[in-house]
């Protein structure tokens, strides 16, 4: 198969062992960097053109599509799949995923636990949207953060009052969300690849942090999950439309809650932390399921 992997480093760790991966199958990997693909989408034919040239039919296209570029990067990607090739994940379901609010919502309206939630505009609502996620503490998230940036912890009322009536001069979107406490710092990490979690980590954030990422100096650590947490995972990952994701979840005194769906999961952390090949086993998925026009949304938006 001749695989085209969008992203804009081709020695990040991930982009490199997909390469490694494809080619130890005997399947030819092209590392395309997302911003330098344009597209003629006026023609009948569509297509994508790279550095003056108009880049042949591939049977599929991986995404490493990052945060800052999403809306150009999910174009692009919409562009291969009017042209016939199989999206590890669609475009459609990485522009849901990406929108926390978005995500959120449709989540909602399954049984998947989620932390209390709340969102508003008007500066006079700050006290009953405090109140609606249980009070401080509390955690205060740009909707656009990624890694752990933009996200806040609020440990008395007035500081997360200070926190939200801050950000909203700032004209920035954002969430205040339930902290829960017994956590401890940290996090479940489970990735999934089609109907199945085939690798989680628990990650811990470092001494006087609360986030666990481990791009803020957090530690990974294998980790067994329980039937609940696997489901739940499953279930996140298939309801926003994602044939591969990591599932962000908290151990609760509630039972496991789902913070994030992320639908272009490193795979540095979780492969040194389970000694698997998840490299391998997202070019096996792809070589099971990949046929041409094979996309739900058939590239439309």
């Amino acid at each position: 198969m001749k695989i085209a992997i969008l992203s804009r480093n081709r020695n990040l760790y991930s982009t490199r062992r997909l390469v490694e991966a494809a080619e130890a199958k005997g399947h030819e990997a092209q590392v395309l960097d997302t911003l330098k693909c344009y597209m003629d989408i006026s023609s009948a034919r569509p297509s994508v053109h790279y550095k003056g040239e108009e880049l042949p039919a591939f049977d599929a296209v991986i995404p490493r599509i990052g945060a800052s570029i999403t809306f150009y990067g999910t174009a692009v990607l919409r562009q291969f799949e009017m042209m016939g090739a199989y999206p590890l994940s669609e475009s459609v379901a990485i522009s849901r995923s990406r929108d926390k609010l978005r995500s959120l919502q449709i989540l909602s309206r399954t049984d998947i636990g989620l932390p209390k939630t709340g969102f508003a505009s008007s500066p006079d609502s700050t006290k009953d949207l405090m109140a609606l996620v249980g009070g401080a503490p509390l955690v205060v998230k740009l909707l656009e953060g990624t890694q752990g940036r933009g996200v806040v912890l609020a440990e008395t009322p007035k500081a997360a009052e200070s926190l939200i009536d801050a950000f909203r001069e700032l004209n920035a979107n954002f969430l205040v969300q339930q902290f829960i406490k017994e956590a401890g710092g940290s996090d479940i990490r489970a990735f999934v690849i089609g109907e199945k979690v085939v690798a989680s980590m628990q990650r811990s954030a470092k001494e006087g942090e609360f986030r666990s990422n481990l791009h803020r100096g957090g530690t990974a650590s294998l980790v067994k999950l329980t039937k609940e947490e696997r489901a739940a995972a499953v279930q996140a990952t298939r309801k926003l439309g994602l044939n591969v994701a990591g599932v962000d979840l908290l151990r609760s005194n509630q039972g496991p809650l789902l913070m994030e769906v992320n639908s272009s999961p490193g795979l540095e952390g979780i492969e040194k932390a389970t000694g698997k090949d998840v490299a391998a086993l997202i070019i096996e998925f792809i070589e099971k399921n990949a046929k041409p026009h094979r996309t739900r949304t058939r590239g439309k938006g």
